[in-house]
């Protein structure tokens, strides 16, 4: 997501993922790509308008799952890019699936290079717009999230 050559080109930029998300695999013993749950850089403006809206949209109610997004944000000073891991464990979910994601959450965050921020969520609520994620990524310094402002 974040490692990227100096100079892509537009297909490259495309194909560039904006938000993944991660499940068990049905065993449990693995962490695994959640089949189709991820935005592409190449969607945004075509079929997906605000990527933040539509990253939240990808989360199941009831179920857990980790999630990279690459927020791209202005503050006062300057712009920047951001990798935010966030654990997605809902109130909803089976207390099972809970205990199982948050003792492989480590797991996974150490696959991970250039992660800047961790955000545990625990329900839609915390989530509900894109003030929520600017304020994890710098607070009341933040001007604009992807391209709009707050």
């Amino acid at each position: 997501m974040k490692v990227r050559k100096a100079q892509p080109n537009e297909d490259e930029k495309k194909k560039r993922k904006k938000a993944i998300l991660f499940c068990l695999s049905k065993d449990l013993k693995n962490i695994v790509l959640d089949d189709g749950k991820e935005i592409l850089v190449g969607d945004l403006g075509t079929t997906v308008q605000d990527p933040y809206q539509h990253f939240v949209k990808m989360l199941p109610p009831n179920d857990c799952r980790y999630a990279l997004y690459d927020a791209t944000y202005e503050t006062k000073e300057t712009k920047k890019e951001d990798l935010v891991f966030i654990f997605w464990a809902p109130d909803s979910a089976p207390l099972k699936s809970k205990m199982i994601y948050a003792s492989s959450k480590d797991a996974i965050k150490r696959k991970f290079e250039g992660i800047k921020h961790e955000w545990q969520v625990n329900g839609f609520e915390d989530l509900k717009d894109r003030h929520t994620l600017a304020e994890k990524l710098g607070g009341s310094s933040v001007v604009s999230l992807e391209g709009a402002p707050l």
